[in-house]
């Protein structure tokens, strides 16, 4: 089965937490899947100093709900914005679990798998750079490093992992995790 196939089947086998209050808006990210040299990625991006929030932080492409448009649509809309890849490049494969943002937003990640070869273009004050990231950086033994950090009145658990000179981290991180795990992806995908 391929990639695109097992993760497609995977998700609809795992029905999404979705929260149904305690947010304040909501958002949506996509996480853009491909393969590169036969090996998996996720495409991620390095936000600029410029942004109002999470300034020079790395994460999916995504932003807030507009309008009447649905969460996936969102997530659809934000990529094309923020790194040019038209919708019809991508193939939806399903939706993931909600998280609560530190902001208090409601985020919708939706997987989708981008065929190679593509071209993508960071938009200007927004996005510093595109960065493709292989599964099997989430994947190291010791790669994940876990603080323990008091917000909302409560301590959790945040996750860190080191990509070359970049630290993926916070909600980003904790997306990934979750999703490699639940979905019990094999170790060459």
């Amino acid at each position: 089965m391929s990639l695109q196939e097992t993760i497609r089947s995977r998700l609809v086998q795992l029905p999404p937490r979705t929260l149904r209050g305690g947010y304040t808006r909501e958002s949506a990210v996509l996480m853009p899947i491909f393969e590169q040299d036969g090996q998996p990625h996720f495409l991620l991006t390095l936000r600029t100093e410029d942004v109002r929030t999470h300034k020079g932080q790395i994460s999916f492409p995504g932003g807030m709900k507009d309008g009447q448009e649905t969460l996936e649509e969102t997530a659809l809309r934000e990529t094309l914005e923020e790194i040019g890849i038209e919708r019809s490049r991508l193939t939806m494969l399903g939706r993931f679990h909600d998280y609560l943002s530190i902001n208090s937003f409601r985020v919708a990640p939706f997987a989708a798998y981008l065929e190679s070869p593509f071209a993508a273009a960071p938009r200007a004050g927004e996005v510093a750079e595109i960065l493709p990231v292989p599964f099997a950086v989430f994947r190291e033994a010791g790669g994940l490093r876990v603080e323990r950090m008091f917000r909302r009145g409560a301590w959790i658990d945040v996750y860190f992992y080191r990509y070359r000179t970049h630290e993926i981290w916070g909600l980003t991180a904790r997306i990934i995790k979750d999703f490699l795990e639940e979905l019990q992806l094999p170790g060459d995908m």
